[in-house]
């Protein structure tokens, strides 16, 4: 694909820089969501950061695409499952990230592309094969501009097979991957919140038992993780490398969660050898209320410390944080509690994916040593107020308990979100423009301005 040159996209900056006024926008959104009158509508289902995966989500298995290839013979003898099953769908992305830093410099680029997914049927319906192809492709970033993890480090695009596996069924609830494959659990996930996700190689098997005449509902899996392609990079590095050891390492990883009625309880460690150990817990409880309206309370804690030999920091670390929050949906709108407190000492690491916090958002994970941190939120569907397929959320974040030479800080995010109706002309696309803005208390009071507009358009159309 040719690459624009910045005089080709000299207009792209203008209106880019023109969208500063989107925060005095999305503040009157914010009024205004909070000035609507509740409606009997579907409340937003989750209070979760775009590129967290909180416990009750953990995935190892494989996506599915969209539809068959082919269709399957008329005569059932002469069908082929290996090869009559095989799904493909595609995505096309197209991707703009602007962002102010506390020093003068800035980040910016313009990217399109996607992936493309293929996964066959299961032969003698033990083995299925898959994978993705996955682009990046720069359409205006100058080079003064790097960092914006669109495209690859100097501003360049790329092409990777991010995906390449063979899924093994075992029983119909017990399988099992070995090869390059997306997972998504806490600490090691897709964050897919750039132009391509994180994706690993290693072995896995995965599984689920019990849901069935209100028994409770267990996932679990685990396996060994040894490399990762970060969602800028065309190539696979070792996990402990990629942590920022000079040595070749990968992970262990175990976990299980488990729903039965109104509870959900969950845990899973990852464990490298002489680099790092991470265990995470979680556990959320649904209370009824009267008519449509929901509460969902829930808490969480990390516990990361040095292992073997301390060849990630030559030393011995250790480091936990805790944090509570509370989701209320009323109708239409979903309102968010959230508090997160880190031991002093040595802050905490996120070293494969996004950080699973309660008030990790667009930009800061609040999880530095000794900090504390406070969110409110405010979700809303937009839908029954004429705007079909649109949602809208604003948060603000508070943090404390931080001291010079770094600083206590404060985000404001704002979210605009719409998709098209599987009855639309348009179905299958979906715009989201997210801005975030930080401020810093102390050294000066500088700030972050941090702008994003995404567009994603799927294959098959639902």
């Amino acid at each position: 694909m040719p690459t624009l040159t910045h005089a080709d996209f000299g207009s792209v900056r203008s209106p880019a820089r023109a969208a500063r006024p989107f925060v005095a926008s999305m503040l009157g959104l914010a009024v205004l969501l909070v000035a609507v009158p509740v409606l009997a509508q579907t409340t937003p289902d989750s209070s979760a950061e775009q590129g967290v995966t909180p416990m009750d989500q953990m995935d190892l298995t494989v996506p599915q695409p969209g539809q068959p290839l082919i269709s399957a013979p008329a005569k059932p003898g002469e069908r082929s499952p290996f090869f009559d099953d095989s799904k493909v769908s595609a995505q096309l992305r197209s991707f703009y990230f602007d962002r102010d830093k506390f020093d003068p410099s800035r980040s910016e680029a313009w990217a399109i592309g996607g992936s493309v997914t293929y996964k066959s049927g299961y032969m003698a319906e033990r083995l299925a094969l898959g994978g993705t192809v996955y682009g990046s492709y720069k359409l205006y970033g100058p080079d003064e501009y790097d960092g914006t993890l669109l495209l690859k480090p100097g501003q360049q695009s790329y092409t990777v097979l991010g995906q390449a596996y063979g899924e093994f069924k075992f029983t119909d609830r017990i399988f099992g991957a070995v090869g390059r494959k997306e997972y998504n659990t806490p600490y090691i996930n897709a964050h897919d919140v750039r132009m391509t996700p994180n994706t690993f190689e290693g072995i896995t098997a995965y599984g689920t038992a019990g849901g069935q005449e209100g028994a409770s509902a267990w996932r679990f899996g685990g396996g060994y993780i040894t490399k990762i392609k970060e969602k800028n990079s065309d190539s696979f590095v070792w996990m402990s490398r990629d942590a920022g050891a000079n040595v070749d390492r990968g992970v262990y990883l175990a976990g299980a969660n488990v729903e039965h009625k109104n509870l959900s309880v969950g845990a899973i460690n990852y464990y490298s050898q002489d680099i790092i150990n991470i265990f995470y817990t979680e556990a959320g409880y649904a209370l009824p209320l009267a008519g449509k309206n929901k509460m969902k309370l829930a808490a969480q804690f990390s516990d990361q410390r040095n292992t073997g030999d301390n060849l990630l920091t030559g030393q011995e670390f250790s480091a936990h944080q805790w944090g509570l929050k509370g989701d209320l949906g009323m109708g239409a709108a979903l309102f968010t509690l959230a508090y997160t407190d880190t031991a002093s000492g040595t802050s905490m690491r996120s070293p494969w994916s996004g950080y699973p916090g309660y008030t990790s958002v667009q930009v800061e994970d609040f999880n530095r040593a000794g900090e504390s941190a406070a969110l409110i939120k405010m979700a809303y569907d937009l839908s029954k107020q004429g705007i079909k397929g649109t949602s809208a959320y604003a948060l603000w974040v508070h943090g404390t308990g931080v001291s010079a030479p770094v600083y206590n800080e404060d985000e404001y995010d704002f979210n605009l979100q719409w998709a098209a109706d599987k009855g639309d002309a348009w179905r299958g696309m979906s715009i989201r423009l997210r801005y975030a803005r930080i401020n810093q208390r102390g050294g000066g009071d500088p700030a972050i301005n941090d702008f994003r507009v995404i567009l994603n358009y799927d294959f098959p159309r639902p």
